[in-house]
């Protein structure tokens, strides 16, 4: 069962089955317990008519008719037999039907009592109906008697087979049409879903790059999340070709230049060697660049949330350590609703960045907030101190790889290039301004 249409429609079809039985159940027994009950008004109408047929001789006691009110009475073996017994249980009267046959009908009911019962009398099933008579002659004297009208099961039991065949050949079609009609609906709900199987063959054999069909409602989630997983492994593919584009053009200048310094004699062996170990820190500088570059994961829809508090808590207690010397005082406002959408290691890359040069270059303080952005859904980030500062003219040389404020401090200029391209490849943007602490403010702006 790989196929959720057949799970479903064999769900569909034990349901419809228990569906039917369990009616077909309930109308076989109400439609017996009708026909039973109609057996009873039917006999008990029999009594009434043997009663009302009933003559007195000249002292008031019962006579039974001669003429019965229902020919089946004086036909033998008829299937419909009636005696009337008196209050010791011996028959007084039995119908012609009963020639032959001692069915065993003698009952002693009281006065006004009925019983409605059925019985089993020489290998026949009977319905039989008891009624309890007292008589009153002229002299004031009552006789009991009990009238008795039994009926053999046979034809009761032709009317139920012969219900229960129609019920259940109805029913059976009806199971039939509905399984069909099941199967065309399942056919056609589930439709979308080969639709975007088939959709995403033609992404597989290369004809089409994207899910543009039109989809349920209920599939949209699904379709977006698969288009954003397609475009993020497109940007993928193409930021590491570009890396490794950027990583031959990079390495061509040093490995020129080393070629050029091989030892022909005329040159200095010790200047030879410190020049070759300046192209080989420059070598690795770039390659460490350009795999950082290729290994930003982007935005993607299905990434986990990342509580972009607890990374600036993190890196702060870290950064305490390293700078703990300096004795720099951390004032943070942290929204712990806000997360990020994205790999952590990306976010981490980031605000590691920004603070460590904040950390850096303040005098004593650094400001950290995080929260929503005012004027649209996405989160933003800023990072403040009261160092010298960043004039507006220096922002662009800032951000170019390589490229410091200060000389003085060590570092290597690749910090804010770096952090500044992952931002870009979240769609985000950095922005400088000044802080009113007196140095710069960064801000970093996520929009969903």
């Amino acid at each position: 069962m790989h196929s959720l249409h057949s799970r479903l429609l064999l769900a569909a079809s034990l349901v419809l089955a228990g569906f039917l039985g369990a009616t077909g159940l309930a109308l076989d027994k109400a439609f017996r317990v009708s026909a039973e009950a109609a057996m009873q008004d039917r006999l008990q109408s029999h009594v009434y008519a043997l009663l009302a047929a009933a003559d007195e001789d000249i002292d008031g006691r019962m006579i039974p008719a001669d003429e019965l009110p229902e020919p089946r009475f004086s036909k033998p073996d008829s299937g419909l037999y009636a005696v009337i017994s008196n209050h010791n249980g011996e028959p007084q009267w039995r119908s012609s039907s009963l020639t032959g046959r001692d069915l065993g009908l003698e009952e002693q009911q009281k006065p006004g009592e009925r019983r409605f019962s059925r019985l089993a009398r020489s290998g026949m099933q009977l319905y039989a109906f008891a009624f309890g008579v007292a008589w009153e002659d002229y002299a004031g004297m009552e006789t009991l008697y009990t009238f008795t009208v039994a009926e053999d099961t046979s034809v009761f039991q032709a009317e139920i087979d012969s219900f229960r065949s129609t019920l259940w050949r109805w029913l059976g079609g009806m199971a039939l049409v509905l399984l069909l009609a099941q199967g065309f609906i399942l056919r056609w709900g589930l439709r979308p879903l080969r639709t975007v199987t088939n959709d995403l063959q033609q992404i597989e054999q290369g004809r089409s790059d994207r899910l543009d069909g039109h989809y349920p409602k209920e599939l949209t989630g699904l379709t977006s999340s698969l288009n954003s997983l397609i475009e993020h492994s497109k940007a993928v593919q193409v930021r590491y070709r570009n890396s490794l584009d950027d990583l031959a053009h990079s390495l061509k200048t040093p490995l020129a230049i080393l070629q050029s310094s091989e030892p022909d004699g005329s040159n200095d062996p010790g200047d030879s060697h410190e020049l070759v170990r300046e192209q080989v820190e420059r070598m690795d500088e770039i390659i460490s660049h350009q795999l950082q570059r290729a290994a930003v994961s982007g935005r993607t829809t299905l990434a986990k949330p990342v509580s972009v508090g607890k990374v600036v808590e993190r890196l702060v207690r870290s950064l305490d350590k390293v700078y703990r010397e300096k004795q720099v005082t951390v004032d943070l406002e942290l929204d712990p609703s806000v997360t990020f959408t994205g790999d952590e290691a990306d976010l981490t890359e980031i605000l590691g960045n920004l603070l460590e040069n904040a950390y850096k270059y303040c005098n004593r303080a650094v400001r950290a907030s995080v929260s929503t952005n005012q004027h649209a859904e996405g989160v933003e980030i800023d990072i403040e101190d009261d160092g010298p500062g960043i004039a507006a003219e220096q922002v662009d040389t800032l951000l170019q790889r390589g490229k410091r404020m200060d000389e003085s401090i060590p570092g290597q200029g690749l910090g804010l290039s770096m952090a500044n391209e992952i931002i870009t490849v979240y769609g985000g943007h950095l922005v400088f301004a000044d802080s009113p602490l007196g140095g710069t403010l960064l801000q970093v702006r996520f929009n969903d």
